[in-house]
């Protein structure tokens, strides 16, 4: 138990951080491939649609998955504080209180890699459509 309340934050800020530098890593190699991309290459609209949303699951996987590592973290927060509780006999209200603030705080995080790996998802997949609205105009389609 030491273990875990020794490097439960690390180890819920850790995992978070590398969740968001994934999607954020992604959607600007996907931004940057959007700029360059040509229409005209592409012959077949299932081959174009698939290179343009090529990592694209990646990024709904994090905005999806982060507030549930977040909750992981809070339960096991308020686990160790009711395991701390139990083990000292007497309940003190201050140590209660601070024990949940603190692991309320990894939801909070989860939150805040999830909101924008969602945004930058669902801009991602606009501008997808609108390739793919050009390509049908190129190509008659």
């Amino acid at each position: 138990m030491e273990l875990l309340k020794e490097y439960l934050d690390y180890a819920v800020i850790g995992l978070l951080g590398a969740m968001l530098f994934l999607a954020v890593a992604l959607s600007v190699e996907r931004w940057l491939y959007y700029r360059q991309v040509a229409v005209e290459q592409f012959d077949h609209l299932e081959t174009f649609r698939a290179a343009l949303t090529r990592n694209l699951t990646a990024i709904a996987s994090v905005g999806a998955n982060a507030p549930y590592v977040g909750l992981l973290g809070t339960v096991l927060g308020i686990m160790i504080t009711f395991y701390d509780l139990g083990q000292g006999g007497a309940i003190e209200t201050a140590a209660v209180m601070t024990g949940l603030a603190l692991a309320l705080k990894a939801t909070a995080l989860g939150l805040a890699v999830a909101i924008p790996s969602i945004l930058l998802y669902n801009g991602l997949m606009r501008r997808v459509e609108v390739l793919v609205a050009e390509w049908r105009r190129v190509h008659g389609a």
